[in-house]
């Protein structure tokens, strides 16, 4: 078996324990993971302050930091077949998806080098004749940065990204489930030169090691992708050393197709949204909205295109939908399909656990119409569709905010002012029209409710990694006057 290492204060080491790690189109060990524990964590947290504060970072420039981002960038696009690789073993996510993912993430590091010496302060015109005052920005501290196993290298560039743009240090703790490519990016970050403590990345369990990563009284800000329930424990954790948190949690994005779309444009972009990465995307499209004037058209497109799907082994680049990341993962998704179907929803495709070795599960299309089904509410995290129908733009828009959720959505109509009004409407933080699944560095991204909260892309998401300092100086030469006076 493949055997990784920790990465902290530069070297790298072993944790406290080990672990084995799945290949999930097998459900076999593949290779030995670190287990780091608290004094792992403890070590990596203050390397990374030693480092803000005292070590060669704390005085480098703006733009020397830039030209470091710049070199981890062409690294990871020249290491992105190999990345891409571990990223589908460890994980099963398919390998037409990470080769492409992984070779634009370098686009995410060249996006925040170019922002490095661009996070200016600014000047203030301030009421008080005899003072000049200005407001640096500065970085907010030492980041815990906790990503999950699902494109992870894309999660983890969107906070190391703009924080290192920012000038903060860093500990990574990449899931459990499937740690390998980050253990390995590891290596590009030490091979572009970043001083020891800047960047640590290390793996572990929640309680031993997520749990003190979030609570230790050097963080100064913890990053987090995942779900609720945990982020409700992350910001417990924050309690204790008041850390300020951005959580890009889950979602149940409503997917509205009305009567004038384009159908079969449609259909290809609701695959995408719900089957792609066998439909472990936290925008996945997973609530089918459409007009009951071609509800029935639309539906018999779709299970066509999901029964042609390629299911096969993740590393064959002709392999549209591979295994689920976990044993775990599916028995979810096989569990809420059957209380679905027990409440009433109607398979029209798929629903089964296929025979064999992984953790396979086929595309599924549930019909939910007239039925309170618990797929419309929850996250599957899979590859299963819920689809209702609706007769009104004002019934859709009802549909597409009944959730406590608010990540994603999309629309598909030729009707332009239709097209505003439900911009306009939907309460979520990205709304894609006529295309879905769209990224860039430039564009920030994020949610509303459930889906948590803060940006990760953009400009904003650097000034998050920042605060201010003000500034203020005293220009007149006489002597302070009453000292009892505030001035």
């Amino acid at each position: 078996m493949q055997r990784f290492q920790l990465y902290i204060d530069g070297a790298f080491c072993d944790g406290e324990a080990s672990f084995d790690s799945v290949d999930p189109a097998t459900g076999k060990a593949w290779a030995q993971m670190p287990e780091a524990r608290e004094t792992d964590v403890d070590r990596a947290v203050e390397s990374a302050h030693k480092a803000l504060y005292d070590g060669p970072w704390s005085k480098l420039t703006a733009t020397q930091r830039g030209k470091l981002l710049y070199k981890l960038a062409d690294l990871v696009a020249a290491n992105a077949a190999r990345l891409a690789e571990l990223e589908t073993r460890d994980t099963g996510k398919i390998i037409r998806e990470t080769s492409a993912q992984i070779a634009y993430v370098a686009e995410y590091y060249r996006y925040y080098a170019g922002i490095a010496d661009k996070i200016e302060g600014s000047y203030l015109p301030i009421d008080k004749p005899d003072m000049e005052v200005w407001l640096r920005r500065e970085p907010v501290g030492v980041v815990a940065m906790v990503v999950p196993w699902n494109s992870q290298l894309f999660l983890s560039a969107v906070k190391l990204g703009p924080a290192l743009a920012a000038g903060c240090t860093l500990v990574l703790k990449a899931s459990e489930d499937g740690p390998a490519p980050l253990l390995e990016f590891a290596r590009l970050v030490h091979e572009a030169g970043f001083p020891p403590g800047v960047v640590n990345i290390i793996t572990g369990f929640g309680p031993s090691c997520g749990a003190a990563l979030g609570r230790h009284p050097r963080i100064a800000h913890v990053a987090f992708t995942g779900g609720p329930e945990t982020a409700r424990h992350v910001v417990r954790n924050s309690a204790e050393n008041l850390a300020s948190t951005s959580l890009e949690l889950g979602g149940k994005s409503p997917f509205i197709v009305f009567a004038d779309a384009d159908l079969e444009s449609a259909a290809n972009a609701q695959v995408a949204g719900i089957f792609a990465a066998t439909g472990q995307s936290c925008v996945a499209g997973s609530r089918l909205i459409v007009e009951a004037s071609v509800k029935d058209r639309f539906l018999a497109l779709l299970k066509r295109k999901a029964e042609a799907v390629r299911i096969g082994s993740p590393l064959d680049m002709a392999t549209e939908v591979g295994p689920l990341a976990t044993a775990r993962q599916r028995q979810h998704i096989d569990a809420l399909v059957e209380r679905s179907s027990a409440a009433g929803a109607r398979v029209v495709t798929g629903g089964r656990v296929p025979v064999g070795e992984g953790f396979y599960y086929p595309p599924t299309i549930l019909d939910c119409d007239g039925v309170d089904s618990p797929s419309l509410a929850e996250e599957f995290f899979g590859p299963v569709l819920s689809v209702v129908s609706f007769e009104t733009e004002e019934e859709a828009l009802r549909l597409a905010n009944d959730t406590v959720y608010g990540l994603a959505s999309g629309v598909f109509t030729q009707n332009l002012t239709r097209a505003h009004r439900l911009m306009k409407g939907i309460r979520a933080g990205v709304v894609w029209v006529n295309t879905y699944r769209a990224v860039s560095p430039i564009a920030p991204f994020g949610g509303f409710g459930l889906s948590g909260h803060g940006r990760e892309g953009g400009l904003a998401a650097a000034l998050d990694y920042t605060r201010t300092k003000t500034v203020w100086l005293r220009t007149s030469d006489d002597p302070i006057p009453d000292p009892f006076v505030m001035r």
